[in-house]
């Protein structure tokens, strides 16, 4: 199994683990996890790689204009902030919950991690953090692509090669996959932590986890 990032193969004679983070960047939980996540990558990343994978949540015939969402997204912002500790910004609730014309989907944060993956797989962490905080916090305009260059600008990434890589056919291509080798993966929701090790794939986290519990189960898993 080669990894999304093509940056060496992953295959049984390769010794070093692989967690994979499972994530959709419009899944609140998710969004909640971002602090989690970070410091598991800080914890772990020294003896571990990180690939990020985008599930796909909304695509297809479910992309439409977030007023379409606004309630469920905001019978769960209270339940989120109350369990993580997270904040939803001001922009992301006047600008996009109260405008509600907006289009939700996935698709285009998902070609913003894959073009991203691309230019500096090592990053991938970092990322997709910051992409959730533009969208859940910043309130940026979820469907416009420009709108994921400032924050790949911040993590060292040229701009106008992100964009070129974002909107290339090759992107397009990559985030079909993606989607699914999640399915095929057997995850059906997010977060999700995934441990490649010694040739198996076994899904450890699924749904929020504090650092604490991420951290046991993870540490176990990569001892055993």
């Amino acid at each position: 199994m080669k990894k999304i990032n093509g940056s060496h193969s992953l295959s049984d004679k390769e010794t070093k683990p692989e967690i994979i983070y499972v994530f959709d960047a419009l899944c609140g939980w998710c969004y909640g996890f971002s602090p989690v996540i970070t410091r598991l990558f800080e914890e772990f990343s020294p003896h571990v790689d990180f690939l990020v994978l985008s599930g796909g949540m909304i695509k297809d015939k479910d992309i439409g204009p977030i007023k379409r969402f606004s309630f469920f997204i905001r019978k769960n912002i209270e339940k989120v902030e109350n369990t993580t500790g997270i904040k939803f910004g001001e922009n992301f609730i006047r600008e996009n919950l109260n405008k509600g014309d907006g289009i939700f989907t996935s698709i285009t944060p998902a070609k913003a991690l894959a073009a991203f993956r691309l230019i500096n797989p090592n990053g991938m962490i970092p990322f997709s953090c910051a992409i959730q905080k533009a969208i859940y916090y910043d309130g940026i305009r979820i469907n416009e692509p420009e709108a994921y260059a400032k924050y790949a600008m911040e993590q060292g990434v040229d701009s106008s090669i992100f964009l070129g890589k974002m909107q290339s056919t090759e992107v397009s291509q990559i985030i079909e996959n993606e989607f699914k080798m999640v399915a095929g993966m057997g995850v059906k929701s997010y977060p999700a932590l995934v441990l490649h090790k010694a040739g198996e794939q076994k899904i450890l986290v699924k749904g929020y986890k504090s650092f604490t519990d991420a951290y046991k189960l993870l540490n176990q898993a990569l001892q055993a």
